[in-house]
């Protein structure tokens, strides 16, 4: 069973139609990437598969759960998380604290216990703390848990919104643009981490990408998408070498 199915996913903006008949299978495990040039409808279909948008057509299948038209909330619970290409962390709030908002998904007290701070509420914050540390540990941030968000240089708040995004305990995790505003010694250890993600947690990856050498390096199958519409799919290395797509769409 594919991890993610996609099929004849469709949306339409004022009468333009953003995407248009897209199909997308991954199966469980793998690392794949989907590109195309600016305005192509990428983000947008990230954004119909985290609940962002409600499509006008089509079905999408989490591990053969029908999540279509279900709310960002009910999808993150149902085990899609992502981050953006521009960084959305709680910039007021410290390292730990970014993480532990991730964990809040899967750990809660009751209000009662909050409120008065029974014994419940501290046997949970007990052990979100030390989960936190731990996914911390593994993006090498752990020496920075109580540093502001905000005061992360960039290349760490890039990981700090994979570490929060991985802490909601998804079964696939989208990347949108990960390798963006990255010099290119963040981008060779953005690569290192994805694959130890990868690996570490079992986790499925679906990356919008336009760093080629990123791409090329980690992903093992891609989508090519333009207009919204999907222009050719399948291994990374012939879709890379594929004349039409290297001189229309990547610009190479």
């Amino acid at each position: 069973m594919a991890m993610l199915e996609v099929k004849n996913l469709s949306i339409s903006f004022g009468g333009l139609r953003a995407v248009d008949g897209f199909d997308l299978t991954i199966e469980k495990g793998m690392l794949y990437g989907l590109i195309g040039p600016n305005g192509a409808g990428k983000t947008t279909v990230f954004n119909l598969l985290t609940g962002v948008y409600k499509p006008n057509e089509g079905i999408v299948r989490l591990d053969g759960e029908d999540i279509t038209g279900k709310s960002i909330i009910e999808i993150n619970k149902g085990g899609i998380a992502r981050t953006f290409q521009n960084i959305r962390l709680f910039k007021e709030l410290t390292v730990l604290d970014n993480v532990k908002a991730g964990l809040h998904n899967h750990n809660t007290y009751s209000t009662i216990e909050g409120i008065f701070r029974l014994p419940g509420y501290f046997k949970v914050e007990k052990a979100m703390n030390q989960r936190a540390m731990e996914i911390l540990k593994v993006f090498d941030l752990d020496g920075e848990a109580d540093v502001l968000a905000s005061n992360l240089p960039y290349g760490k708040q890039r990981k700090l919104e994979i570490a929060r995004a991985i802490a909601t305990e998804p079964k696939l995790l989208l990347l949108d643009e990960p390798a963006a505003g990255m010099n290119p010694n963040e981008t060779g250890e953005l690569m290192e981490t994805i694959r130890f993600v990868r690996e570490k947690f079992d986790m499925t990856i679906l990356l919008i990408e336009h760093d080629m050498k990123l791409v090329s390096g980690i992903c093992e199958e891609l989508t090519v998408l333009n207009f919204g519409q999907v222009l050719t799919h399948g291994k990374t290395e012939d879709v890379l070498n594929d004349p039409a797509v290297i001189t229309a769409y990547l610009g190479e």
